[in-house]
């Protein structure tokens, strides 16, 4: 799952100017002669990934590989306090929205030639995630995305046999499953503390969200205004309530009782609703493409990458065991230790991923995935969009006057990359 989340402006700062004062080096303890490789994996990828290992080591005689599990929560600051304290691991989990960051502070090691190999059988717009000014920093390792998980019980109700495709249809179905839900329930969640849901409605229009290269914000175009208009509209109409995630016991309880019938999310859920409600609410449930303003529409790619760092004296190390964790067969078998969506396309036929139904449209939706700037602000550039949102939802702003707010926040954001374009540096 793309992992997101802004990290400490003082810890950033602090990285960035400990960067400018050397060269970062690291180095990795060896015993009897072999090559130790120190690899950090977050989440359930960290507690799942040791269980390859011995077929790498098997492989490669002489390389032995610590993994080091760590909590998402604490990956972040941990990465960037290990830049600065020149002691980060040979290679790295990251969430892909990082590599922008990564790749500005001159942690990553770039993909070499002989490792070109990687960046084919790859969905289009998860690898330009990874790649900056064309060249690939790090390679996707699983991949995940939003769409929608519905009610087809209630969509039934409502007179839909099959789930909308385009925002008329949409909004039509909303009031009608509002209606058949009952009076006290609402057709969609929408989480205000959550930025993903207005950003997928973003990600429909053809205008870019920064413009200038990436120096200033472009969310007062005619199509972003639009998108704000369609999200306020589902508050203003009662189709979504105005709550915050925590304000939401959880939400396939919810979701079975009707509170909302539509929810973003992405294929980590699949499995919750499946263990945690009845088996006779299954029949209930399924997951259906993103619609867009005319058709169905794009979300942000998501998921994780690895990263070889800079300062690992053990390259060629390292990239054999991004080649080996990226082998089809290898993310099969990791797919079937952790449910992670398999990153190389022809992994998902090994894994069985297509012939499940509630993952297949994960694959359709992942083909109009659209990458979203590679700002290194882009995390804090959401979250002010999120918090703008919010206010225009309950009723600080219209959508142009929203719009023109963002705008003005993520041009003071970017104030240091236009100053270093004026300048003529690079960025």
């Amino acid at each position: 799952m793309t992992q997101t989340g802004p990290w400490p402006n003082t810890n950033r700062r602090a990285a960035l100017a400990l960067a400018a004062g050397g060269a970062v080096s690291a180095c990795s303890p060896r015993w009897s002669g072999e090559t130790v490789l120190r690899f950090w994996a977050m989440g359930n990828e960290g507690g799942s990934v040791g269980r390859l290992m011995p077929e790498f080591e098997r492989r490669n005689p002489g390389v032995r590989v610590e993994v080091q599990p760590l909590p998402w929560t604490a990956a972040h600051e941990k990465l960037l306090t290990a830049y600065a304290g020149a002691s980060l691991p040979d290679v790295s989990q990251i969430g892909n929205t990082w590599v922008g960051e990564l790749t500005a502070i001159g942690a990553l090691s770039p993909t070499p030639p002989e490792a070109a190999g990687l960046l084919t059988d790859q969905f289009p717009a998860v690898l330009e995630t990874n790649e900056i000014g064309g060249r690939a920093m790090t390679t996707p390792w699983y991949v995940d995305t939003r769409l929608l998980f519905y009610r087809t019980d209630l969509l039934r109700r409502a007179g839909f046999e099959t789930p909308p495709e385009n925002w008329i249809d949409w909004r039509r179905a909303m009031h009608g499953v509002k209606r058949a839900a009952g009076r006290d329930n609402f057709a969609i969640l929408l989480p205000l503390n959550e930025f993903e849901q207005l950003l997928t409605f973003g990600l429909q229009i053809d205008e870019p969200l920064l413009r200038d290269r990436d120096t200033q914000g472009n969310f007062s175009s005619p199509g972003f205004v639009a998108a704000l208009a369609f999200y306020k509209s589902l508050f203003d109409e009662q189709l979504a309530p105005r709550a915050s995630a925590t304000q939401i016991s959880n939400v396939w309880t919810e979701f079975a009782r009707g509170y909302f019938s539509f929810y973003f999310s992405g294929p980590w859920s699949v499995g919750d609703f499946r263990t945690r409600l009845p088996e006779s609410f299954q029949p209930s449930w399924a997951t259906a493409g993103v619609p867009g303003p005319t058709g169905l529409g794009a979300s942000a790619p998501g998921g994780s990458s690895l990263a070889v760092f800079k300062s690992s004296p053990h390259q060629d190390a390292a990239w054999s065991l991004v080649r080996y964790l990226s082998e089809p067969a290898v993310q099969a078998q990791f797919n079937a230790l952790t449910g992670d969506l398999p990153a190389r396309q022809s992994a998902w036929s090994r894994a069985g991923v297509e012939r499940d139904p509630m993952l297949a449209p994960f694959r359709e939706q992942l083909s109009r995935a659209k990458a979203v700037p590679k700002a290194p602000e882009w995390e804090r550039i959401v979250t002010e969009m999120q918090i703008v949102a919010e206010r225009m939802v309950r009723g600080e702003y219209t959508p142009e006057s929203a719009a023109a707010e963002i705008d003005r926040r993520v041009d003071r954001l970017l104030e240091k990359r236009r100053w270093m374009l004026d300048q003529g540096k690079a960025i």
